[in-house]
């Protein structure tokens, strides 16, 4: 065994034990800490809902709050005591075999223990929380989507520029143009339609404008992504102060776009309101994951992109347009930027306020880097980071003890142990960020 080979070996076994033994120190926090003084409460959450003015019945789920944390706790113990043993066990084989697994390759058992354990101390946190209180879990289940929503359309967004092998971090450059045309359009025309086909062509010039300067003039990408979120944030600012705070009436909207629920399907309780009942943009972001993964792993232009955004020249000396290939794709991003910048806007507040992308784009690009550059794994990150933007408004009202200004950080804190690396090592495209030269 080579000794690089003998370094990634104990590496890895390290990194197997922190795990487990962090979530030992979890378990125990959740069993005991948490339960101290909890005897005799039951949490209680209610899943009836009501939407469109029509009550879904459901009953409510109460616990026994000191024996539900106890029983979380003592599941989360047992997987970090599995994580150890499993971790041990793998660098005794490879000492024995001299096999050693790819740093970069996923374990699926420590994706399933981490899943475990993340929903385990979650869910603990939700029930210490409501202790001899009540709290609706549908209509938390709901916003959590509802908030998750821009941030999927911009980790969508970003996989389609970063696949090509081209850098976007001016996503929350272009959702902001996006929701600011959006607003202008849906108000001049009265059509909430016309505004977000207004707010994709905002967001797709944005792309065009990254795409001339990344790929023709070969500038930076960082810089160029940077510059475009600056010019946005400057232009959108002083457009809203000289123009819409003039002529009030091209920031009217009309009210945010409503549900659209399947019928039938939206009576369910739970699953109804969450799944069946919403916006048409969250039916639309859900079709362009399942499109985006069809597109990327099933025709031949989606094997172009990647062939492009993992060796350009080999892509090119097999008569694969890179240029081409790379504007469509920056372009495209641009698009899906804009729509989710036009649902902040008209989809959802009704209005534009300066600056209201406040971070989703950059959510959005931690979500990408979460899934690994895959729509399945990045959609999955912003229903994470969705859930953490709505558990803090949530929890503030419940009055836990803990300040607004913590819980607020939140999805933040999400962000920064996702990219931290807990859930593995994620891989970008090899020729990512990198200006391709034809010759």
């Amino acid at each position: 065994m080579s000794e690089a080979a003998a370094v990634r070996r104990e590496r890895e076994g390290r990194r197997e034990f922190v795990l487990g033994v962090v979530y030992v120190v979890v378990g125990v926090l959740v069993g005991l800490a948490l339960a101290l003084g909890t005897d005799g409460l039951d949490s209680t959450f209610a899943l009836a809902s009501q939407r469109g003015g029509v009550a879904i019945p459901a009953p409510d789920m109460v616990l026994p709050t000191a024996w539900t944390l106890r029983v979380i706790g003592l599941v989360i113990v047992g997987a970090g005591v599995w994580q150890l043993i499993d971790g041990r066990l793998k660098v005794l084989a490879a000492r024995r075999t001299g096999q050693v697994r790819d740093e970069n390759a996923r374990n699926p058992l420590m994706a399933v223990l981490l899943g475990l354990v993340a929903t385990g101390a979650i869910f603990a946190f939700l029930v210490w929380a409501t202790r001899g209180k009540s709290m609706n879990l549908t209509g938390m289940l709901v916003s959590s989507l509802i908030r998750a929503a821009p941030i999927g359309l911009a980790a969508i967004s970003g996989i389609y520029s970063e696949r090509s092998g081209v850098v976007n971090i001016g996503i929350e450059g272009m959702m902001l143009t996006g929701a600011f045309l959006a607003v202008v359009g849906a108000s001049i025309s009265g059509s909430s339609l016309v505004g977000l086909l207004a707010g994709v062509l905002a967001g797709m010039l944005f792309g065009l404008l990254h795409a001339v300067l990344a790929i023709r003039y070969r500038v930076n990408q960082i810089i160029s992504g940077t510059m475009i979120i600056i010019l946005a944030l400057g232009l959108t600012s002083y457009l809203q102060r000289s123009v819409l705070n003039a002529f009030p009436q091209l920031n009217r909207p009309g009210p945010a776009i409503p549900a659209v629920g399947v019928p039938l399907l939206w009576r369910i309780p739970v699953l109804g309101p969450v799944l069946f009942n919403q916006s048409p943009v969250i039916y639309l972001l859900l079709v362009l994951a399942v499109l985006t993964h069809w597109l990327l792993y099933r025709t031949r232009w989606g094997l172009r992109m990647r062939a492009v955004g993992e060796h350009p020249r080999a892509a090119d000396t097999l008569g694969i347009n890179v240029y081409r290939t790379r504007y469509t794709s920056v372009m495209i991003s641009g698009a899906i930027a804009g729509l989710a910048g036009a649902y902040m806007s008209i989809g959802s507040a009704g209005r534009f306020n300066e600056g209201m992308t406040v971070g989703k784009g950059f959510l959005g690009l931690a979500a990408m880097i979460f899934g690994n550059w895959n729509p399945g794994g990045a959609f999955a990150g912003a229903l994470i980071f969705g859930f953490f933007d709505s558990w803090q408004e949530k929890l503030s009202i419940l009055q836990v003890g803990v300040p607004v200004d913590l819980l607020g950080m939140a999805p933040y804190l999400a962000t920064m142990i996702v990219l931290a690396g807990v859930v593995g090592r994620a891989r970008p495209p090899a020729a990512s960020g990198e200006p391709y030269e034809k010759g």
